[in-house]
């Protein structure tokens, strides 16, 4: 058999390391991008393979599994394939009523050549292919033969309205809801891409058409948050309370184990981004593991029991104070909160109980960022794809607590076996550089030699715009080796992507399950809870797990 043969019967070009739960696979077509999923999907039904994700694009395909041993198999596995191209027919045409009014608009014509009439002519003239999903839920990537190349923007938007119609690369898309971004904006819809309340969620599937008809009136841009299919607060108040919310603080959202498994559909896993510190929480107040509790955002938040309540709380180091329902009474405006010298104080990583009336008050944290409660029995809350987590990228779940919200608390499940921490939870030291293991990405080759060490030698710097989405950093910025656009790609949690500004950001979860920067490097599985607790302003430093290649070729699962 000759060379070109075999690669004709197994287009694999080659697979990259994306961390120690994941693995890059590159293929030479889109053909085989749908063969390569249509076998993964086989043998994950059959038990073959232990998959917890598989994220199409273009060319790539990304596999995540539970286990590094789990990641091993997976690639193994493709490396025994011999794949041909798969076809498909085509889909339903969509038709999508667009204002071309984007902020990007002129700056897209003139990446372009063309005038700003000439690129809505050829956008709205031309029949798109939806390829592949991913981003976030409802967000299909666009395509079709002689589509002009739009590069990213420098930086992404910290937000994109939803709606928003976009370029980047030679794709088009649509946003579905609000979120980060970096493609190029030209122009706006009120078609609502993701509705959980449809029998199909997505309007544009992969295998659609899709044609742009240019409208002039303006387009009332969709709530992300009527198309998620989120629990209103009025919905939580129907319940039968066990809390109430006095105070939400800055960002107070319900968590639990997340929803892994649903990145197909451009679902994030969401859930805790400790989800040491919940696990620990639940153990403490005698719930299973992967109950829903409450992520707390810099403190702040104030509950009231309706009724006895045995609760837990662990992770950043905050204060917690019990005020009685006469405390009530002495709340003082000007200190934002209630007056310290009512009530007593409750313990942090040990249960204890909140009784009818009796108000729970945490603080501002002392060292970390994020703290958990846990309620025995759990949090009951409506499951959207089979999880309570609030999802702040798409708006799927609960939507962040408000004041006067009331939770209702399922009833304790069993015995009450209670467990204390196993080890004290990781949290960032003020005085220190936070350390941060990572393995090679897999586009760490896109820097340069000098740029792969400074990213490794420099103390990096916590900024504000940081969220559940990703840790956004500061510092000496990072230049790549070679010019261009990567084409969209799956992104595991972990990733530490590099937009053209050359600052990293590191994915969390609530991050896209895919993005078009390359990614330099990936933090270990077992270092996100740390990487979730680092307040602004923190430092960071990066290094390389030992024993870790210093080129993505090398490692050894892939």
């Amino acid at each position: 058999m000759t060379a070109h043969a075999a690669a004709v019967q197994n287009p694999v070009l080659g697979l990259r390391p994306a961390g120690d739960r994941a693995v890059l696979v590159e293929l030479r077509t889109l053909g085989a991008v749908l063969a390569l999923t249509s076998k993964l999907a086989a043998a994950q039904h059959a038990g073959d393979l232990e998959v917890v994700d598989v994220v199409a694009a273009a060319t790539t395909v990304l596999i995540v599994a539970a286990s590094p041993d789990a990641v091993a198999r997976a690639a193994a596995y493709v490396r025994a394939l011999h794949l041909e191209d798969a076809e498909r027919a085509p889909g339903r045409l969509v038709q999508i009523e667009t204002v071309y009014d984007g902020a990007d608009l002129e700056e897209a014509a003139r990446l372009t050549g063309l005038s700003p009439e000439a690129l809505v002519a050829a956008h709205s003239g031309a029949v798109w292919d939806a390829a592949f999903g991913g981003f976030a839920p409802g967000f299909a990537y666009l395509t079709h033969d002689g589509a002009p190349s739009v590069p990213r923007r420098s930086s992404p938007r910290t937000v994109v309205p939803a709606g928003s119609v976009a370029l980047a690369g030679t794709y088009s898309a649509v946003y579905p809801g609000e979120s980060p971004g970096g493609w190029q904006l030209i122009g706006r819809t009120d078609a609502v891409m993701w509705d959980l309340s449809r029998e199909d969620p997505a309007l544009v599937a992969p295998g659609d058409r899709v044609q742009f008809v240019p409208v002039r009136a303006s387009a009332a841009l969709a709530s992300p948050s009527s198309a998620a299919g989120g629990n209103a607060p009025e919905a939580r108040a129907r319940a039968e309370a066990g809390l109430v919310v006095v105070r939400p603080g800055l960002q107070t959202t319900v968590q639990d184990a997340g929803r892994p498994g649903r990145a197909a559909l451009g679902v994030s896993p969401a859930g805790a981004l400790d989800r040491g510190a919940l696990r620990r929480a639940n153990r403490m107040a005698g719930n299973t593991p992967d109950a829903a509790g409450l992520e707390v955002l810099l403190g702040g938040l104030e509950l009231r029991a309706e009724r006895d309540q045995v609760l837990a709380v662990t992770g950043a180091r905050v204060p917690l104070r019990i005020i009685p329902p006469d405390g009530a009474q002495g709340h003082d405006p000007s200190t934002q909160g209630h007056d310290p010298s009512r009530g007593r104080e409750a313990p942090l990583d040990a249960p204890f109980a909140l009784l009818a009336g009796e108000t729970l008050a945490v603080g501002a944290p002392t060292r970390g960022l994020r703290t958990y409660v846990a309620v025995r029995g759990g949090l009951e809350a409506e499951r959207v794809l089979g999880s309570a987590s609030t999802d702040t990228l798409s708006g799927i779940g609960p939507a962040p607590l408000a004041a006067g919200d009331a939770l209702a608390v399922a009833p304790p499940r069993g015995a009450h076996v209670v467990g204390l921490p196993e080890v004290p939870p990781r949290l960032p030291d003020p005085a220190t550089p936070t350390e941060l293991r990572v393995l090679p990405g897999p586009r760490q080759d896109w820097f340069t030699d000098a740029s792969v060490r400074a990213f490794f030698e420099q103390e990096w710097t916590v900024t504000a715009q940081s969220n559940r989405v990703g840790v956004r950093l500061d510092g000496a910025p990072l230049e790549r080796a070679r010019d261009g656009e990567l084409t969209s790609e799956g992104t595991a949690r972990g990733a530490i992507q590099v937009p053209a500004s050359g600052l990293p950001v590191l994915f969390l979860a609530d991050a896209p399950v895919t993005g078009g920067y390359p990614v330099i490097g990936v933090v270990v599985s077992a270092d996100l809870d740390l990487a979730a607790q680092l307040p602004p302003g923190a430092m960071v430093r990066f290094v390389r797990q030992p024993g870790a290649p210093t080129t993505p070729e090398g490692n050894a699962h892939a």
